[in-house]
């Protein structure tokens, strides 16, 4: 495998050089392999990084030029996959139960009804708390002003995040209604902080939860350029703020496929795989803060995450604004990255490009 960097959308051009890179193995490109160049068309936004795995092992790789294996990407919303991993590692630690109440001393008073979310249902993104993510993509930009997470992120709530989150109150029961809650991510990263240490100090806070993490996932999947952004209270922003480079994020989707470091001890137990990837009750196309390839709730039929008339239903993705996209299809043992920035409402082609990848019938190796 040659990396290959792709400039304006030259696909094929991008095409010969692939070619070129797989003949040097007397190898003749896969249909997934050559379809990777696709994504560097014109019509697919702007693709700055992209890999496909198999099997572990990298058999296409490509740039947009200025980018390279050291340059960091910011996953957006994929660093919701991060953290639902992350509290993967406290359950098997046995310090948090998947349908116990979560324990924030904010929600336990009697008679508050967010008392009774659990974790399974903050995972589904469905405790029921009052949320306007506030990043529809048919809204003007001017529409986003007053809504959670652009004011949370951006304008009013950056001091402490956490704080603003556990305020909000609940709109319906727990457990009934799908809503899709960038705030609810950043609660559970403060929920992982509070297993950590008690400390208020944010320098403390955000280094505890910086060891953990390398501990449980970065140095044992191999990344080795993770960045991640806190707060000035210290908790790690982890709805939307992660930044690594290609490479890590492809070994992060083998960690998602695998559920196994680089030496073949476990990073993910089975039985936390397991729960990523089953359906929300409120949503069949999300899991545990993972999306599903599979048709979605009739309200948000017309807002597809994947593709799932294309490929089979058993891949799963972490999946950012933007169209940052590390998809995994265990049956076919494919990791497949797509790192850019297009329009969230222009990301049809981008999608349809990715789905002809993972349906694309693979070469017998």
């Amino acid at each position: 495998m040659k990396k290959t960097i792709i400039g304006g959308g030259a696909v094929i051009l991008a095409a010969v050089m692939a070619w070129q890179s797989s003949s040097a193995c007397g190898c003749i490109p896969s249909a997934q392999e050559r379809l990777v160049d696709e994504l560097f068309a014109k019509d697919q936004g702007e693709t700055r990084a992209a890999m496909l795995i198999r099997d572990g092992k990298i058999i296409a790789q490509h740039y947009a030029p200025g980018y390279s294996d050291k340059t960091r990407l910011v996953s957006w919303s994929m660093a919701k996959s991060v953290t639902a991993v992350l509290i993967g590692e406290l359950v098997a630690d046995g310090k948090l139960k998947l349908d116990d109440p979560v324990p924030f001393g904010e929600w336990a008073q009697l008679g508050d009804p967010r008392r009774e979310i659990t974790l399974r249902q903050m995972l589904h993104m469905s405790s029921g708390i009052d949320h306007d993510e506030g990043l529809d993509p048919n809204d003007p930009p001017e529409a986003m002003l007053g809504t959670d997470t652009p004011m949370t992120l951006f304008v009013d709530g950056t001091e402490a995040m956490a704080a603003a989150g556990l305020k909000k109150r609940i709109e319906a029961q727990a457990g009934t209604k799908y809503e899709y809650s960038s705030i609810t991510s950043l609660l559970l990263s403060e929920l992982i902080t509070r297993q950590l240490t008690d400390s208020k100090d944010p320098k403390v806070r955000a280094q505890a939860y910086t060891d953990f993490a390398n501990e449980r996932l970065f140095k044992p999947a191999g990344m080795t350029d993770v960045v991640m952004e806190f707060d000035r209270a210290g908790t790690q922003i982890g709805g939307s703020l992660i930044y690594a480079p290609l490479p890590d994020w492809g070994k992060f989707g083998e960690v998602l496929r695998s559920g196994k470091a680089k030496d073949g001890s476990t990073i993910i137990t089975p039985e936390w795989l397991t729960l990523l990837k089953t359906p929300s009750a409120t949503d069949p196309g999300y899991g545990g803060h993972v999306w599903l390839n599979r048709p979605r709730s009739k309200e948000y039929a017309d807002e597809p995450a994947l593709f799932p008339d294309q490929g089979p239903d058993t891949i799963f993705a972490a999946v950012g604004h933007l169209g940052q996209y590390v998809i995994v299809s265990p049956e076919q043992r494919l990791v497949l990255v797509r790192l850019g920035k297009t329009n969230d409402g222009d990301l049809g082609p981008v999608r349809n490009a990715l789905g002809k990848m993972m349906s694309a019938p693979l070469r017998n190796e």
